[in-house]
């Protein structure tokens, strides 16, 4: 089955297939780093993870570029406040939303680029424009003249025929039904971070920025752009009418759009109380698996109702993971293999890539992982799973693994290594069987102490960690 994705340009379901033989050119919108990044963020940074997981998967080699936005109206604000420079304060949120990404074990993009690194290209990108026609000047800043763009509004599909000429906007956003001109280059004002070149002391405007960086490291036509709906308007709109009026050719042949999330059914807001970052999570007593999960288990283009009841439910699923890929290494199988499992696991794998090859369907893939599991479990229990059957089983965990990335515990500071824990599993074993109880009584509240649960089976002791 071929793989299809939702464009949100064309508003199909479309099969894909990069421009370039195998290598999929990707930029995605990356982290403005004013603060910290709330659990919204990290729903459209994992559905990107999900999505450049599942292309390697399928056989394409990557070239996903993602922005840190290090300059624009709320950084100049706060930094202001806090009385750093902007490169001082962005440091601090840049660094931290890069730890947040390891924690969530989100693949870094194989280029990762700040917007104050390229100012000199976005001038000249704005100069180009103004050759064009498509630029005016106002009070000493660069606004780009939506009117001269006829297709305006393709992505958001609103219609902008009623466009007022010369309506302005300075701000980075507004309303999503409020169509102006949109600013290019900002003339800098007293206190404010500027730039001296050809346009005068002042900054980028945001759309331009991730044009520019999009086009420098991807060329001038992508294969897929993606980030969250709150940025089809304006932002991936005014990055098609610079772009294009740039170039001359299409922008993007893919769009790709996350759906908000939501908490325990109502917009997440600190004024209501129900605004979360990952580390406010992680305090709380979650385990990061489990908010990965859950941010990856509902299809990214439905809204997403993130409740700490599917928090807890998502701990138990990782659970019944690890416990069934336990049962496969540690239990003792008769010999030999049943042709119907090997023809169940390979139904198992079809159905896993089917869902996710129809525009990321993870639900539906998660769904064939668990009546996988629960088929198996019972042939297991009934003596039909044989050791050779194990391979198979353990393939497909290999496969499920590799794009939702869960069956790996999260090792805190100061916990035991695997190693050590076979190696203290080890020593209770030789302690009971010279009948030193105490030992093995101790051994096992040490263990349980670290977070490490033990089960004796008569196939022998399963751990592991709570």
């Amino acid at each position: 089955m071929a793989l299809r994705f939702y464009n949100t340009l064309t508003q199909q379901v479309e099969v894909f297939a990069p421009l370039h033989e195998n290598v999929v050119r990707m930029y995605t919108c990356g982290p403005t780093v004013y603060n910290f990044a709330h659990i919204g963020n990290l729903r459209t940074f994992t559905f990107e993870d999900i999505l450049r997981r599942w292309l390697r998967a399928r056989g394409y080699r990557l070239d996903h570029v993602m922005n840190i936005t290090d300059v624009e109206d709320r950084i100049i604000k706060l930094s202001a406040a806090a009385h750093k420079s902007i490169y001082d304060y962005t440091a601090i949120y840049t660094e931290a939303f890069l730890e947040d990404m390891a924690t969530l074990r989100l693949e870094r993009p194989e280029r990762m680029v700040k917007a104050t690194d390229h100012i000199h290209e976005m001038v000249a990108a704005i100069e180009k424009l103004d050759e064009r026609g498509y630029t005016y000047r106002s009070d000493g800043s660069v606004y780009y003249r939506i009117a001269n763009f006829p297709g305006y509004g393709k992505l958001s599909h609103n219609d902008f025929s009623g466009i007022r000429a010369g309506a302005r906007v300075d701000v980075d956003e507004y309303d999503k039904a409020d169509a102006r001109d949109f600013v290019l280059w900002k003339a800098q004002k007293d206190g404010e971070p500027g730039w001296e070149t050809p346009l005068g002391a002042g900054r980028p405007g945001w759309h331009i920025e991730c044009s520019v960086m999009a086009m420098k490291y991807l060329g001038e036509t992508l294969d897929i752009h993606a980030g969250g709906v709150d940025l089809i308007f304006p932002h991936h709109e005014n990055e098609i009418a610079q772009s294009e009026a740039i170039t001359g050719k299409p922008f993007a042949r893919y769009w790709l759009h996350s759906e908000h999330l939501i908490v325990e059914g109502q917009k997440m807001a600190k004024s209501l109380g129900n605004f979360f970052t990952l580390r406010d999570l992680l305090e709380k007593g979650y385990a990061p698996e489990a908010v990965r999960y859950l941010l990856a288990s509902v299809p990214y283009r439905k809204k997403l109702n993130f409740t700490f009841d599917g928090l807890k439910a998502a701990a138990t699923a990782i659970d019944r993971l690890r416990n069934y890929k336990l049962r496969l290494e540690t239990a003792k199988f008769a010999e030999g293999a049943n042709e119907k499992i090997e023809q169940r696991t390979a139904a198992a794998i079809g159905a896993f890539d089917e869902a996710l090859d129809e525009d990321l369907n993870t639900a539906e893939a998660l769904a064939a992982a668990f009546e996988y599991i629960r088929d198996t479990n019972t042939a297991m229990d009934s003596g039909e799973f044989r050791a050779g059957n194990v391979p198979g089983a353990l393939e497909f965990l290999d496969r499920f693994d590799a794009v939702f990335d869960v069956l790996r515990s999260t090792a805190s500071a100061g916990s035991l290594s695997d190693s050590e824990v076979d190696a203290l599993i080890g020593e209770r074993t030789a302690a009971k069987k010279a009948r030193n109880f105490a030992r093995a009584d101790e051994i096992r509240a040490n263990l349980a102490g670290h977070g490490i649960v033990l089960e004796d089976t008569k196939d022998g002791v399963r751990w592991k960690r709570s």
